[in-house]
């Protein structure tokens, strides 16, 4: 049974801050590439797909379902072999590596990227808030406080995602808001990988900034 962290920042284990900003940046980056997958297959300058409204939204359909299907696999891989945060870290980078993938233009090849990014949102999505619950003690009465910090991560890049990620991919090209999208999740997966403290301390010397200017 994991240990409950000691070390807190604003009230809350440190840990969580991490956490914060790694679902933040990776909700960031899968809203951001759903924001952009229905006109990305409709395009007809695509001719690689190019297909109809109606095969666009069946792929985006399927695609969809199964985000939120494999959560439950991922938990039990979690549970029985690899630990979370192992398969935190292989679900990012299969979910980066599903985003950078959508820029080959060979339709085989766009179906890997969302297969990808299938598995991967499955061993990263329900490991994630798993750790989060590891970092209290059973009986902590700051644990809801706690999910409700990590959930406005969520919220927060699923809200700038598609309004980023939308604009840059009509603006300068489809590629560049999947490369965006990409971004978002590399530096999710980098805040996760980045060691509490030092992230603790990040946030002090950053708060100590904006409350002495």
């Amino acid at each position: 049974m994991n240990k409950p962290q000691k070390e807190t920042l604003f009230g809350h284990p440190v840990g969580l801050y991490t956490l914060f900003f790694a679902e933040m940046w990776e909700r960031f980056s899968y809203y951001g590439m759903r924001a952009l997958l229905v006109l990305y297959m409709g395009d007809k300058t695509n001719e690689f797909l190019g297909y109809d409204d109606t095969i666009a939204y069946r792929v985006y359909g399927a695609y969809t379902a199964l985000v939120y299907m494999t959560p439950f696999f991922g938990g039990m891989i979690a549970d029985r072999f690899f630990g979370a945060r192992r398969c935190v870290v292989l679900g990012g980078l299969l979910m980066a590596a599903g985003h950078l993938t959508m820029a080959i233009q060979i339709e085989w090849v766009f179906f890997l990227a969302l297969a990808l990014i299938v598995v991967g949102n499955g061993f990263f999505k329900p490991n994630i808030s798993a750790i989060v619950g590891t970092l209290y003690g059973e009986n902590d009465p700051r644990r809801d406080g706690g999910f409700t910090i990590f959930y406005m991560g969520i919220n927060l890049g699923a809200a700038i995602a598609p309004l980023l990620c939308g604009y840059v991919g009509e603006k300068f090209g489809w590629h560049y808001g999947f490369g965006l999208a990409t971004v978002g999740m590399l530096t999710g997966l980098a805040v996760f990988i980045v060691p509490p403290k030092t992230l603790a301390q990040f946030l002090v010397l950053g708060g100590r900034f904006l409350t002495s200017a």
